[in-house]
């Protein structure tokens, strides 16, 4: 895929790539790959906001969305060798998550990339461990949606927990879905996202 993307010129063709290569990975590693409600997706710019259970949540969420998003990842993938030139070339924004002044400098940025008119994946619990839950959603993509007036997209991604769990060393064959839930207004979306996506996906909320 990396190799592809650095002759090719075009943003959203690199994503479309992108999007292929997840799909087929998927295929090739015999997981069963649906999506659901693709249709309620905005026909404007807008926010999706994820769990986040897996190493493999943003391959998923790349194979089922429209090559017009830019995902907004944890900076400390810029130095992964490889993965961060390629995250780069996706259009991906890096934020900061420890240093409270650069992290103020990288919001920012999203902001202003948001302004534009880019639409955004964010997983705004942050991270994940091996509780099963969906953990407290940061503020930083309900702020970017209403700054950018966005709605926000609640997204359910069921299955990859079991297909590669937190501190696991093998890849599981089980189905993985991806489900499109509802389209919010920005200023109650935080916690309604957060209320859909763990009922749909089955885990508690963490306290």
């Amino acid at each position: 895929m990396l190799l592809i993307n650095l002759f090719v010129p075009s943003l959203r063709r690199r994503r479309l790539v992108a999007g292929v290569f997840s799909r087929v990975f998927l295929r090739a590693a015999g997981l069963p790959f649906s999506v659901d409600g693709l249709n309620l997706l905005p026909q404007v710019p807008c926010v999706v906001v994820a769990n986040h259970a897996s190493y493999i949540d943003g391959l998923v969420a790349a194979a089922a969305l429209p090559p017009d998003f830019a995902f907004v990842i944890k900076k400390e993938m810029v130095r992964v060798p490889l993965a961060g030139l390629l995250l780069r070339r996706l259009g991906s924004q890096f934020v900061e998550r420890f240093n409270r002044h650069r992290g103020a400098v990288d919001a920012r940025r999203v902001l202003k990339t948001a302004a534009g008119g880019q639409s955004m994946v964010f997983f705004p619990e942050g991270t994940f461990t091996e509780i099963r839950q969906v953990g407290k959603f940061l503020g930083g993509a309900f702020t970017t949606a209403a700054r950018s007036d966005m709605p926000v997209v609640a997204m359910a991604i069921h299955g990859t927990r079991a297909v590669l769990p937190p501190g696991g060393l093998g890849v599981h064959r089980m189905p993985i879905r991806v489900e499109i839930l509802e389209v919010l207004t920005a200023g109650d979306a935080r916690q309604r996202s957060r209320e859909l996506i763990a009922r749909a996906v089955g885990e508690p909320l963490a306290p």
